[in-house]
């Protein structure tokens, strides 16, 4: 038989003046001979990690019992319950390189499994993080190799915490022991880094103000585009589209509003959402956009930093979260630190959710993406690096079984956690770090 059909390439570009907006996947983009099987595109695999400070109020925070399945979520976890069926609770991890404990080594540990040299100044030593291990292999064939946000716009220098430099609180990717890579929390600046011309960030700026909106400058290959395509994809890139659109307006009308009463602090920059949680949501809307135009595959996302003195009164918690974490056991305000906890979870719900109902190929953008969501201490009061509060989150294409609570007898290093996702998206290692086997477990059949 004689194929006549021409798959789009897949890294195909709508592009305008100054902008390119990478194209999510369409039937269009599957070989002719695979088209004319029926057999669906297979779809590429993602790997994210989303950090939270100062770990938890673990009585809120566990949930009962042995191995099994997660049948009850607890207090914390509660607005999982929409996708509790993509997503496992691992209790009893730990990153022993993390001691003697500190929010540093919390944090810089979080991804690196490593021990953090000692010092306040620009000597620092880590390792690589396992997200940027992945980002060397996933991120041949894509825009950016990887993805690294955070919500702290301000970054502190010097010492930062029992000694050690504040690069390691600032900095959640390093791609090689004394590289960091600095996150971005300027929702605009991400936004043009996924879709703009590049350029640094000061004729970014320039560029933006000179264009009303990325799509206005698309247009004509947009309308090019759609006389090509099937009825399924023509929907499939409306959607798209749309959701690029919405991203705009929500960060042209933050700037609007900042523009209109302006903050007193003077070194908040134009278009970042007033609120955490309207920020937060953004920052994540912005990743599915990057997943699902296939910009990149490795993304990192830091809620706060440790020792962030952020308060959150939308929540009814005008407290600083360190000083809170520091709770002496008092029960009012181990009580206003799990609000803390109950919130950012459910800012990682929202992402979940937001992948579930984005489709890709015979699935969702959730069932092709492998999420770790998690703190690198335990019991904040004490320092704890032990019996970490950590999520996973995935799809069945993937191969993640989720609804389920893993519980380890005795202490089980994350690194070994590390080593599975790594494994499962296709990046091949014998160890991580300080790794002492690999947790297959998280992907086999539960035994009830």
């Amino acid at each position: 038989m004689i194929i006549t059909k021409k798959a789009l390439p897949r890294r195909t570009f709508l592009r305008g003046v100054g902008a390119s907006l990478a194209l999510p996947l369409l039937d269009a983009m599957i070989p002719a001979a695979t088209a004319m099987s029926a057999t669906p595109a297979q779809p590429v695999k993602r790997l994210g990690f989303v950090f939270m400070p100062m770990g938890c109020d673990q009585s809120r925070w566990v949930p009962a019992g042995p191995s099994g399945p997660l049948e009850e979520l607890t207090p914390i976890l509660q607005s999982l319950a929409p996708v509790k069926r993509h997503v496992t609770a691992i209790t009893n991890l730990e990153l022993r390189n993390a001691y003697p404990g500190s929010h540093a080594t919390s944090n810089a540990a979080f991804l690196s499994a490593a021990k953090a040299k000692h010092t306040e100044s620009s000597d620092y030593y880590l390792g690589t993080t396992v997200d940027q291990i992945a980002a060397r292999q996933l991120g041949r064939d894509t825009q950016l190799p990887s993805l690294e946000l955070s919500m702290d716009m301000l970054q502190t220098t010097g010492q930062c915490d029992n000694g050690y430099a504040c690069v390691y609180q600032n900095n959640l990717s390093w791609s090689s022991p004394t590289t960091p890579l600095p996150s971005e929390a300027h929702p605009r600046l991400v936004f043009e880094r996924l879709f703009g011309e590049g350029g640094n960030p000061t004729e970014r700026r320039r560029a933006l103000r000179r264009r009303a909106s990325l799509l206005d400058w698309v247009t004509d290959e947009v309308r090019s585009l759609q006389r090509e395509l099937g009825p399924s994809d023509r929907a499939k890139v409306a959607e798209y589209l749309d959701t690029v659109r919405e991203v705009e307006r929500r960060i042209q009308r933050a700037e609007a509003e900042v523009a209109e009463r302006p903050l007193p602090d003077l070194d908040r920059p134009i278009g970042v959402p007033a609120a955490y949680a309207d920020h937060a949501r953004l920052m994540f809307d912005l990743q599915v956009l990057a997943m699902q135009g296939d910009i990149t595959r490795v993304t990192t996302f830091q809620l706060a930093r440790e020792t962030s003195n952020r308060t959150y009164p939308e929540i009814g918690v005008p407290d600083p979260h360190h000083p809170l974490s520091h709770h002496g056991n008092d029960p009012d305000k181990i009580a206003r630190m799990a609000k803390i906890n109950a919130f950012h979870v459910s800012l990682f719900a929202y992402f979940l959710q937001r992948l579930q109902s984005t489709p890709e190929g015979a699935g969702t953008l959730l069932d092709h993406s492998l999420l770790l969501y998690g703190s690198g201490i335990g019991n904040p009061n004490v320092h704890d690096h032990t019996n970490l509060p950590i999520l996973v989150a995935g799809g069945a294409a993937g191969g993640m079984k989720g609804g389920r609570h893993l519980r380890y007898d005795q202490p089980t290093p994350l690194a070994n956690l590390h080593l599975a996702l790594l494994d499962k998206v296709g990046v091949k290692l014998d160890a991580f770090a300080d790794s002492n086997g690999r947790m297959d477990e998280l992907f086999q059949p539960l035994v009830v």
